[in-house]
């Protein structure tokens, strides 16, 4: 179960995030709107969520989820593998917001690189994806430190996509919806696969919080399989985010 959230509210640069998508630029007062709903649905989760001040000269820190990795144990910070996300992991706020909640606060070092968004948590065990934000380096280091803490990781190679949870999203109760490449990922085939079709493969970035789940709108077959394996299900539109190659599990620490 969680107990703890931290969000960061979208900045007004938010326009000048880093895209891949070609959906045009997010629109402020929309992103913003949709961050509240956000907040609104993990509230009904049974969270406390903690939410840090907009940061201009930083497009995309809305996802905090990037720079930081908050486990049972310890909180890890990261060292972005987008040289303009670097300085977010460093923020004094995000710092000490993390210090109030946990007693060990371990560090990404040079020459590693990690962006938490290539990491998955399933119970204590962490699957790191070998991404463009996410190099070998960073991720021996970040196992070394689970490691330290009574906790386990392992690496998975990656060819297509962006980040590891952008299309994987793990469910609890061994459910995993899986997209694209990691559909025949060997490293995946002991769970209960949710296979997502092409056409809705950004709705397999949905994210588990106390027995709901989190599904972006608009995608009906995502929705609707998640609900076919009897978990309640909130909605929540993220079309301004996607447009930066962002999605729910990005715009949250859960823990």
């Amino acid at each position: 179960m969680f107990k703890n959230v931290i969000v960061r509210v979208p900045s007004k640069s938010i326009s000048e995030g880093l895209t891949s998508a070609n959906e045009g630029k997010p629109v402020y007062s929309k992103a913003l709107v949709q961050h509240e709903n956000y907040v609104s649905a993990l509230t009904k989760a049974g969270v406390n969520v903690t939410v840090l001040e907009p940061k201009d000269e930083f497009p995309d820190s809305c996802f905090v989820e990037d720079v930081a990795l908050c486990t049972s144990k310890c909180a890890i910070i990261t060292r972005p593998g987008a040289l303009s996300r670097r300085k977010e992991a460093a923020l004094p706020d995000m710092i000490e917001a993390l210090e109030k909640f946990y007693e060990h606060i371990e560090y990404i070092k040079e020459p590693g690189t990690v962006e938490a968004g290539d990491i998955m948590m399933v119970g204590d065990h962490f699957y790191i994806g070998l991404s463009a934000r996410t190099n070998e380096a960073g991720a021996k280091q970040m196992i070394a430190l689970l490691e330290k803490y009574g906790l386990s990781g392992q690496m998975v190679e990656m060819k297509e996509m962006l980040h590891l949870k952008t299309g994987l999203a793990y469910l609890e109760n061994n459910n995993l919806l899986v997209a694209g490449e990691f559909k025949t990922a060997p490293e995946f085939e002991k769970f209960n696969k949710i296979e997502i079709e092409l056409d809705e493969a950004y709705g397999a970035n949905c994210i588990w919080v106390n027995d709901y789940v989190i599904v972006p709108e608009g995608y009906p077959k995502v929705q609707k399989k998640i609900e076919d394996l009897g978990y309640k299900v909130l909605v929540v539109d993220t079309s301004e985010y996607r447009k930066i190659d962002g999605g729910l599990s990005c715009l949250s620490l859960r823990f």
